[in-house]
This record gives C-alpha cells, structure tokens and sequence, in this order.
C-alpha cells in the first residue's frame, strides 16, 4: 500500500506564492508517476500537473504553465509543486496522486492514478 500526505498549503495574497510537497510512504520501491489535481468548491477535479518517475517529462494544465513548477526527489520520495503568481482563481484543495502503471509518462488522466493523499487546503485572497 502507498500513503501521500501533501503539505504546504495555506493562505497568501494574490501575486504570492506557494510550495507544496507530497511525500510518499509505503511501496517506495515501486516506480511512480505523481500528479497534482485540485478541487474548488461547487467544481469538479482539474488536473494542474505531473510529472514522470524520471523526471524527464512534465505536462501542465494551461492555466498555470510559467506559473507553477512540478518537481521530484526520488531519494527522498518526495514530489513538489511550486506555485508562483498566484491567482484568487487558484483557490482550491490541491492533491496529489501517484501513478504505479503508467511511470514513465506525465500522465494527465486523473482515473489513472491509484494513489491519492487527503489534500491540503490553498487559498488565495485578492
């Protein structure tokens, strides 16, 4: 089994910025794909980004691309996301997800992942 817990999330102005870490425990020996999809009120889950076991490729939700930077640390089993210039429409719960079948890619399908931890709350105030 594989357990992520997210940290990092808070509250900042717009124009702030934020970092979140995902560490993952459990079957670290595996090889995994992590993601970042976020979930704001009355709306549904919206990939932000992921990233391959590598590290080689990343993919970005549009609205966030030169903003937000997805990051691993294997040796640490850790996967980050640092976001920048933040926007109130940013304002979301944000999770991360890994992903056991499909590691060498930056997989953008939520159904994909496996793994998901309990998310951790950013909220971003005009």
């Amino acid at each position: 089994q594989v357990q992520l817990a997210e940290s990092g999330g808070g509250q900042v102005q717009a124009g702030g910025s934020l970092r979140l870490s995902c560490a993952v425990s459990g079957r670290t020996r595996r090889s995994y794909a992590m993601g970042w999809f976020r979930s704001a009120p009355g709306q549904e889950r919206e990939f932000v980004a992921a990233i391959s076991w590598a590290g080689d490729t990343t993919e970005y939700v549009d609205s966030v691309k030169g903003r937000f930077t997805i990051s691993r640390d294997n040796a640490k089993n850790t996967a980050d996301l640092q976001m920048n210039s933040l926007k109130p429409e940013d304002t979301a719960v944000y999770y991360c997800a890994a992903n056991e079948g499909e590691y060498r890619k930056a997989v953008v399908r939520g159904s994909a992942y496996q793994y998901w931890g309990q998310g951790t709350q950013v909220t971003v105030s005009s």
